[in-house]
Order: structure tokens, then C-alpha cells, then sequence
């Protein structure tokens, strides 16, 4: 089934009972693997269809539903809390989905980890938590960000010239990749922006006028290079 129960918490502070959605690849296996990390609405149809999308790669998908112990609004403000903080229940449910797609006789062992918007930020401070490559999309920065790259594993990084809520990330990301040696590539899209590798729009319906504004949405024109980009990176990384 692909809806999965990944137990209770693999690490001290993870959630009491994990789930995710697991996309496999056609074919006998094993396959590498990417644990998915979604954006603030959830693990919704959206990113399953991303996770679809990896699979029909070749990458055993897992798309980790960080809020499996009461839904965004129970779990959201203490999600962003550890994304402020570097720690706590979040990364352990990262950690214990990387374990859980490594044990699986699916699984090669490489494993990659990719994220959209909030779970972009998870990605890129999880990249050196023993992944073998990470995918940063429209992800936001943390404060610090030089010490939270020291170590991190190859990344690849989109992002949106008129995403108005993360102007000049990418060239901050960019510069601080060179300073601390890390394997990158990271493009910012003039066309795009936030959330523009998404087929559809998302989120409450009501606040739609308010994300065009935002420059929130898809973008047919840039979302096709930013995925071949994605998985070009994946495959020279976790498929050697």
C-alpha cells in the first residue's frame, strides 16, 4: 500500500506514530531513496504527485508526513519551532524515514533527501545528517547559514526571481555553499516563483488572490528544467 506506518519515534522527541506515503519505482529493485519532506499544508495530493514523480525516475519515494500526530494545525507551530531551533521533533521524523527507506530491501542504501517551500528548509538543514544528496527548492534560509552547511552532502537548488517571499536566497545559498566547500548547484528562475514546481494551486482556496500576489503558484515554463535538474543531481549521486 503506498500509505505507510512508520511506528513509533526512532529517535528521542519524534512523533508517537509516524506515516508517510512510499512511491515505488516498476520493476523488480533495489532502488535508491529519497525521503520527501512537504511543504506547510501537508502531505497532501500535491506531494504525493511529486513523489509519483520520483518514483517514475527509479527513486523509492518516501513522502514523510511530518504531521502525523494531529494534523498542520495542531503540529505546524512547534514544525516551525524546530526549523527555527535546528532541533527536535521534526528532525528525528526526518532521521527515522532515512533509517526506515535504508532498511528496506527496496533500498540500495543511497539516499537522497528533497524538500518544497517549509520542507525545502528542512532539506537544506538535514543535508548533513547522513544523506547522500539533497534537493533544496524555494527552501527558506536559516540565520546561521554557513555553520548549518559545514559537512552537508552535494546539493541541487531552485529557486524563483519573483518570489517575493525569499528575495536574493539563492545568491546567499550560492555564496555560502563556496565558503564552507560544499558540492552545489542552485539556479534562481526569472520567471518563477515560490512553490513553482507545483502542477496546480494550492493551498485554501480563499487565500489564492493573496499567493498570485505573492508570487506563489505554478510555472509551466521553468518547472520542467528545475525537475530534469533534480533529477540529473539525484541520479549522479545516488545511482553510481
Amino acid at each position: 500500500m503506498p500509505h505507510v506506518d512508520l511506528g513509533g519515534p526512532a529517535a528521542a522527541g519524534g512523533s508517537k506514530t509516524l506515516r508517510g506515503y512510499l512511491a515505488t519505482p516498476a520493476g523488480e529493485g533495489p532502488f535508491p531513496a529519497v525521503v520527501m519532506i512537504h511543504e506547510a499544508f501537508g502531505l497532501n495530493d500535491q506531494i504525493r504527485r511529486h513523489a509519483d514523480r520520483l518514483a517514475a525516475a527509479g527513486y523509492l519515494t518516501l513522502a514523510v508526513d511530518l504531521f502525523s500526530d494531529g494534523g498542520p494545525r495542531r503540529c505546524l507551530v512547534g514544525t516551525m519551532k524546530s526549523m527555527i531551533t535546528g532541533e527536535g521533533r521534526v528532525f528525528a521524523d526526518i532521521a527515522a524515514a532515512r533509517s526506515w527507506l535504508q532498511a528496506s530491501t527496496l533500498s540500495t542504501g543511497r539516499t537522497g533527501v528533497i524538500g518544497f517551500c517549509m520542507g525545502g528548509g528542512f532539506a537544506l538543514l538535514a543535508a548533513n545528517d547522513g544523506f547522500d544528496a539533497a534537493s533544496v527548492n524555494y527552501g527558506r534560509l536559516p540565520r546561521d547559514l554557513e555553520p548549518a552547511l559545514r559537512g552537508a552532502c552535494p546539493l541541487v537548488g531552485n529557486y524563483g526571481a519573483k518570489d517575493r517571499t525569499l528575495r536574493g536566497a539563492a545568491a546567499r545559498l550560492e555564496s555560502a555553499l563556496d565558503a564552507v566547500g560544499v558540492e552545489h548547484d542552485v539556479k534562481e528562475f526569472p520567471t518563477a516563483g515560490h512553490s513553482f514546481l507545483n502542477d496546480q494551486e494550492d493551498g485554501p482556496r480563499a487565500l489564492r488572490p493573496l499567493t498570485r500576489v505573492m508570487g506563489i503558484g505554478p510555472d509551466p515554463a521553468a518547472a520542467p528544467e528545475a525537475w530534469r535538474r533534480i533529477e540529473d543531481h539525484f541520479a549522479k549521486h545516488l545511482k553510481t
